[in-house]
């Protein structure tokens, strides 16, 4: 309840800490403005007892070691996304917790990845594999295992991510290097911001200038102006 207060803290709504009074549901928003129906959730009578359930489930199991924590926090953010205990704010809820509960269990990934970036860039498989999950799930009968192993893909994939920009700072390579680099990594296109978030320890104009270079040389080709710059790579 504090962390959604937290989230709402500087939003004109005035619902920030407090479980829903509305019936909500589980919606994706397709490119062309329309919403999907996926799941529709507890209603808000049935919320708060749900989620002392969850989470006294969560700390029983966790304190007596009965599932390993990669294999229950899944589980329990998949139970949390389908009570969908507030008006708002569901989906960035959850990948918060998701980020909170392995930092408690010691994978402290979350702290260097943006965990929620991967669900982000990966949000139609979120949305299918979370319907998927949902299946059954009022009367008990779901099985969570598409979405357990969707998280622990991005698990996986921010740890490989977190190894790559480790290699990169073990070298004392000048900046226009450490650029190349963190570009040999990416596949299609990229952005300045793609290759600030990889080599962080460069600044910003260094960056922007071992791009201009690395353009010049014929490494990489820029397209678009503006914001709406990217840049590929040259094989």
């Amino acid at each position: 309840m504090q962390l959604h207060r937290d989230l709402y803290q500087y939003s004109d709504k005035s619902i920030g800490g407090r479980f829903k009074t509305t019936q909500n549901y589980v919606a994706e928003t397709r490119p062309d403005g329309t919403q999907l129906v996926r799941f529709m959730p507890l209603e808000p009578y049935e919320t708060p007892d749900a989620i002392d359930a969850i989470c006294e489930g969560f700390n029983r199991a966790i304190d007596g070691c009965v599932i390993d924590p990669l294999v229950l926090i899944p589980i329990f953010i998949n139970d949390f996304l389908c009570i969908h205990p507030f008006n708002d704010g569901n989906g960035r809820m959850s990948r918060l917790l998701t980020t909170l509960l392995l930092r408690r269990c010691g994978y402290v990934v979350g702290k260097y990845i943006s965990i929620e970036s991967k669900i982000e860039r990966t949000k139609q498989k979120y949305y299918d594999v979370l319907e998927r999950s949902g299946y059954g799930w009022h009367e008990e009968k779901n099985d969570p295992g598409d979405f357990i192993k969707y998280i622990l893909g991005i698990i996986l994939s921010a740890y490989r991510e977190f190894e790559e920009r480790v290699d990169i700072f073990d070298e004392k390579l000048p900046a226009v290097e450490l650029v190349r680099k963190a570009i040999q990594s990416k596949i299609g296109k990229f952005t300045k911001r793609d290759i600030e978030e990889l080599v962080p320890s460069v600044k910003k104009p260094s960056i922007g200038n071992s791009l201009k270079t690395l353009v010049e040389e014929g490494f990489i080709e820029r397209h678009g102006q503006g914001k709406n710059t990217f840049y590929t790579r040259n094989e």
